[in-house]
C-alpha cells in the first residue's frame, strides 16, 4: 500500500464512521499521511482525529478511538495504535514497502511529481494549478535558488515565469552555476495581466559575500550549487573546498555516492543473474534453510523516507525552500548506504526473493536520489 492508497483508506474509515452515525462531521477531501514523528510507531501516521475533533464536538483521542476499528480492519493494514493526544499510527506489516517500491520504480525520477496524486497538506493539486512569477536580483545565489524553486513548482503543476534585474547574468554564472542566460529583465508591469491570480515573488536569499564569489566559481557547478542550496535561505552560504572532498563528512558526496552505489549493486546483481522485484525484503535463509529476519531495521529506516518524498517536494515548492529537498536527500542517502550491504548475496549464498526485493528497494532509493539531484540542477553520476 502506497501513501496515496493509505490516505484513501483513512478517508474511507472516516466516511464509514460518519455513515454509521459515530461521527457528525463533513468528510474532508484529503487526509495527510506522514512519517511518524520522533518516538512514533508504525509505518505512517495521520492527524485526522485532531483535525476532526472540534467540528465533531469530541476530543481528538475519542475521534481516534472511533476511527481505529474502521482502519484496523482495512485491507493491507496490519495494526493501528493511538499515540499522543490522538495521532493514529498505522503499520502495514511485511508488505509495507512493496507497493511503494513498485510505484517509485514505475515513476522513476519523476516520483513525487503531481501527475501522480500525492499526499499531504502542502501538496498543490493539478486542478488548482496557477501562474507564479518569480523575480530575483542580479546576484548568483538568488538566481540559482530561483532556478530550483521554479523547477520544484513546475514539478507540482505550477506554471512559472521568471524575471531578474536589468542586465544579463555574468557569463561565469551561466557557464559554472548554470543560471538562465536569458532571464527576462524586470518589466514595469506584471506578465500575463489577464491572469487574475498572478503572484510576483522576489527570491532574495542571503547573498554570497563579494570575497566568496571567486572561490565559489572554482568549486564547479555541482559543488557550487550545493553550497548555495543546502543552507536555508536566511543562512549565509559556506563557500569552502570541503564541498569537493570525497569523504563521509561531505553531505553532497554521500548523496552522489549513494546513488552511484545503487547503480553499482544493480550491475553486480545482473552479473549474478538476478534482477529487481518488489516484495518482502526482510527474510532470508541460512545454510540450514531457517528463515532469519536480517534487514527489518534497515527497511524501517529507509521506507518512510521514500514514502515522504512527494510531501517533501510539495513543502519545498510551497515554502520556496530548496534546502528542504537537499536535507531530505542526505537522509535518504544515509539510509541507502546502510541498506546496500544487505542487497547482494554473500559468499556462496544463492539469490533469493528477498535479495530481489532489496535490490528493488535500492533502485527505488536511487530513483529518488537521482530525481532530487536533478531538481537541484546537480549531476547524479553512475560511477564515483
Amino acid at each position: 500500500m502506497t501513501p496515496v492508497e493509505l490516505s484513501r483508506t483513512v478517508l474511507r474509515a472516516v466516511r464509514r464512521a460518519v455513515e454509521d452515525g459515530e461521527l457528525s462531521v463533513v468528510v474532508p477531501e484529503k487526509v495527510s499521511v506522514t512519517v511518524p514523528g520522533v518516538g512514533g510507531w508504525g509505518d505512517y501516521a495521520t492527524n485526522i482525529a485532531l483535525q476532526l475533533a472540534r467540528p465533531a464536538g469530541e476530543t481528538p483521542r475519542r475521534v481516534a478511538e472511533l476511527l481505529l476499528p474502521h482502519l484496523a480492519g482495512a485491507h493491507g493494514v496490519s495494526g493501528v495504535e493511538i499515540t499522543g493526544p490522538g495521532f493514529l499510527n498505522i503499520s502495514l506489516g511485511s508488505t509495507a514497502s512493496t507497493s511503494l517500491v513498485a510505484e517509485i520504480l514505475r515513476r522513476g525520477p519523476r516520483y513525487g511529481f503531481v501527475d501522480d496524486l500525492t499526499v499531504g497538506d502542502d501538496t498543490p493539486n493539478a486542478s488548482t494549478a496557477r501562474l507564479v512569477r518569480l523575480h530575483a536580483p542580479r546576484e548568483p545565489r538568488a538566481l540559482v535558488v530561483m532556478d530550483v524553486v521554479a523547477r520544484l513548482l513546475r514539478s507540482q503543476g505550477v506554471d512559472i515565469r521568471t524575471t531578474c534585474e536589468t542586465g544579463p547574468p555574468e557569463p561565469a554564472w551561466v557557464t559554472v552555476l548554470g543560471v538562465d542566460p536569458y532571464c527576462a529583465p524586470q518589466e514595469p508591469t506584471p506578465l500575463d495581466l489577464e491572469v487574475e491570480d498572478l503572484e510576483v515573488e522576489v527570491v532574495r536569499p542571503v547573498p554570497v559575500p563579494a570575497p566568496d564569489l571567486a572561490p565559489l566559481l572554482t568549486l564547479g557547478r555541482d559543488a557550487a550549487r550545493w553550497a548555495l542550496l543546502h543552507p536555508a535561505a536566511h543562512d549565509r552560504p559556506r563557500v569552502t573546498a570541503d564541498h569537493l572532498v570525497q569523504r563521509e563528512a561531505n553531505p553532497l558526496f554521500r548523496v552522489r555516492y549513494a546513488y552511484a552505489r545503487t547503480r553499482a549493486v544493480g550491475r553486480n546483481a545482473a552479473d549474478l543473474g538476478f534482477t529487481a522485484e518488489p516484495g518482502d525484503v526482510r527474510d532470508t535463509q541460512d545454510a540450514q534453510g531457517d528463515v532469519q529476519e536480517v534487514t527489518t531495521p534497515l527497511v524501517r529506516e529507509i521506507t518512510p523516507l521514500l514514502a515522504d518524498h512527494p510531501r517533501v517536494l510539495a513543502r519545498a515548492a510551497t515554502h520556496r525552500a530548496p534546502d528542504l529537498l537537499a536535507r531530505h536527500l542526505v537522509a535518504v542517502a544515509d539510509a541507502t548506504l546502510v541498506l546496500l550491504p544487505a542487497v547482494l548475496p554473500l559468499g556462496d549464498e544463492k539469490p533469493l526473493a528477498a535479495h530481489r526485493a532489496r535490490l528493488a528497494l535500492a533502485e527505488a532509493a536511487g530513483a529518488v536520489l537521482a530525481g532530487g539531484l536533478s531538481l537541484l540542477g546537480i549531476d547524479a553520476p553512475e560511477h564515483l
